[in-house]
């Protein structure tokens, strides 16, 4: 049952890294670097929570924090796409505003009681020992984590859109000259990945840890950009990056309750040490980082040039 336990918060933990990384690898796909999730993450779940107190329903609050994350990258594409400023810096400025901005608003909110998400129970199927708590009782949002898994991998591989949408991340340029609107379809991934990112955030603040505290998502979002990267901007890959990193994270908590005689600091570094582990092994394998990067990744695009 032990086991069990554990594996119940490594889902936990790694449902809003899973979420955030999809909506991201759809993003980078249509070649824009994002670096402002983290900002988007914390101000979803800021929405979240406040949406969720007002309406006294954590569903309200699930589309508040989805819009709060989609209204941040909407900011994101203006600057970026519209304006043509560097993505890398305003991804980081937005991440810097994002955790200030949340701050200040979620003052009100520090120590006041959260309404959690509840799950949802499959009649008989969630009465299946080991397998059921796992699968068949679980929040909306952990549902809506595969069903993204699902849904990104054949709108990138098996529509028509997903196939423009690629096309654009490998050359903008050809894609504008085969009359593929470059801007307004990487303004519909920027929204995207915003709300992902958003929804996210929400699923800290109403569901791994109900309640608002100042800079909950504890560097969460530059995990998911590592994700991508990990997962060699392939929906299922990143997925399985998604629950591994959570199960890092999961392992240190343990560790820790288990009195386990490791300084604590060490511990709590430990699932961002492994991303940093992470990125230098992919990066000795550039034939095949080549090869599954977007090449427009990052590069502004201006029609009339």
């Amino acid at each position: 049952m032990i086991f069990e336990a554990i594996l119940l918060t490594v889902i936990t933990a790694a449902t809003p890294l899973v979420i955030a990384a999809l909506g991201e690898l759809v993003a980078e796909r249509s070649g824009v670097l994002n670096l402002g999730v983290e900002g988007m993450m914390i101000m979803g779940a800021v929405a979240a929570f406040a949406t969720a107190q007002m309406s006294g329903s954590p569903y309200v609050g699930l589309v508040g924090g989805a819009v709060a994350g989609a209204l941040f990258s909407v900011l994101f594409g203006f600057l970026t796409l519209t304006l043509v400023t560097n993505q890398v810096a305003t991804g980081l400025a937005l991440t810097i505003l994002g955790l200030g901005l949340s701050g200040m608003l979620g003052e009100p909110y520090i120590g006041v009681e959260g309404i959690r998400l509840p799950p949802i129970v499959f009649p008989v199927l969630a009465d299946i020992p080991f397998v059921g708590p796992l699968l068949f009782s679980q929040d909306l949002i952990f549902y809506l984590s595969i069903a993204l898994a699902f849904g990104v991998s054949w709108f990138l591989f098996r529509s028509r859109p997903g196939l423009k949408l690629r096309a654009i991340g490998d050359n903008h340029g050809s894609a504008h000259a085969l009359g593929i609107d470059v801007i307004r379809t990487r303004y519909l991934a920027v929204m995207f990945g915003g709300a992902c990112a958003g929804l996210a955030g929400a699923q800290l603040s109403l569901v791994y840890t109900p309640q608002w505290v100042e800079d909950m998502s504890a560097g969460r979002g530059w995990i998911t950009l590592a994700l991508v990267v990990f997962g060699s901007w392939r929906p299922w890959r990143v997925m399985a990056g998604g629950y591994l990193f959570g199960a890092v994270t999961v392992g240190q908590l343990h560790a820790q309750a288990l009195g386990v005689a490791i300084p604590a600091q060490f511990l709590s570094m430990l699932p961002y040490a492994a991303t940093i582990v992470v990125l230098i092994i992919i990066s000795h394998n550039r034939r095949t980082t080549l090869i599954n990067t977007p090449a427009s990744l990052g590069k502004a695009f201006v029609p009339e040039r």
